[in-house]
Parts: structure tokens; sequence; C-alpha cells
């Protein structure tokens, strides 16, 4: 019902978007192909970690200077000097957490061969839950949903959840009612956060779109 609604309304999306030649952030929709190499994969890496507690509109500032400096392989952030990373990452805030978190992907990701396990994710330092999903689903198409911040104000606002819940219990609540399908699993999340973007950055949500919502998270 929900996932309906807003495809309805947003139509597809195309996240994650990815630098083109251009330097330039591009989205793909209706294309679930990327990322379509080693590089573009550490891109939603590290643009996974830029957007921890920020919007993605900044993380991306973040993002596209990495770029212009030529920044945006593993050994280049691992051998940058801190006070540099973390100024060419300023828009992104928590500066010099995350640059030390930037360089902890890196040294991961580049003894990395295949695909990480969840777990391996979550034993990086600045890695959490979130983070962890969006690297799994978008890198390398798992279908592991991603509850965020307005996912959580959505449930809470229709009354899914109580708002004290775990991550894994909200997360369980799409994995038990969705096909286990990346690309679903994709277009939800991002739908969820363009909806979140027009009416939810405030607490005291007015949702017209959802207004008669009824049903659970399908």
């Amino acid at each position: 019902m929900i996932y309906k609604k807003l495809f309805k309304a947003y139509g597809e999306q195309g996240w994650w978007p990815l630098l083109d030649k251009k330097g330039e952030l591009s989205y793909h929709p209706g294309d679930y192909s990327p990322p379509h190499d080693r590089d573009e994969v550490f891109q939603v890496w590290v643009g996974s970690i830029l957007a921890q507690n920020t919007t993605w509109k900044m993380a991306s500032r973040a993002l596209i200077n990495l770029a212009k400096a030529k920044a945006l392989k593993p050994c280049s952030l691992i051998e940058m000097r801190h006070s540099k990373l973390a100024e060419l990452i300023k828009p992104a805030g928590f500066l010099n957490q995350k640059a030390g978190y930037l360089k902890e992907i890196s040294k991961f990701f580049i003894t990395l061969k295949g695909v990480p396990r969840r777990d391996e994710l979550l034993s990086i330092k600045g890695v959490g839950d979130e983070t962890a999903d969006t690297i799994l689903l978008y890198a390398y198409k798992i279908p592991e949903f991603i509850v965020d911040s307005y996912t959580l104000r959505i449930l809470k606002n229709l009354k899914l959840i109580n708002g004290d819940e775990k991550y894994m219990e909200i997360k369980k609540l799409f994995k038990d009612s969705l096909p286990s399908d990346y690309r679903i699993f994709q277009e939800y999340h991002a739908l969820l956060v363009e909806h979140g973007k027009r009416y939810y950055k405030r607490k005291s949500a007015r949702d017209p779109l959802l207004s008669d919502f009824y049903g659970g998270v399908h």
C-alpha cells in the first residue's frame, strides 16, 4: 500500500546516484545495473559514510569535492593527510570523525575480495546497521532493507511503530512483507527518502499523500 502510493506519486528514483564523466552526480531511473565497476562500488561505500547524520545534498557536495581532488580511491584516502581529507568533506559535517571512518573503510576495501558479509562490514569502525545495509543494497545488490531517519518518522506517523523499536525489528517489518528483490528494496528506500524530504523535515508532519493509509508496509 505505501510502496504503491509512493511509486505512483514519484515514479522510479534511480538510486544510488553516481558520478558521471563530467564529475556530476547522475541518477539512473529504471536502470538497476549500476554500479558497473569497482570504482563505482567504492563510491557507494564513501557516500554511505558521508551521508551519516546529514542530508544527501550535503553528502554529495563532499563526494564531489573528493572527486575533484582525485581522491575517490582507497589508497588516496588512506595516504591523504587527515586535516586535508577533513577539509574536503566539510559539507557533510562531523568532518574529523568521518575522515577517520573513510580511512578505515578504505583499508578494509583494498583487502576485500568479492562481496563482504554484513558482520564483516559491522566490524569496521564507523559502519553501523544503516551504513552496512546501504553498502550491501546499493553496491552489491543484496536485498537488505535500509531503515533511515525518514523511514522511522513516516512509520511512526502512520502508527506502524511506537518509535522505540530496534533497527532490526523495523527492518524485519519490510523483509517479511516484501519480495526479496533488491530492485524493490532500492526503489522503496529511495521513495521513502523522497517522501520524507517533502513532508517529514519537521517533527510535526502533515502527510497528505498517506493521510488515508491503512494496512502494513507492503
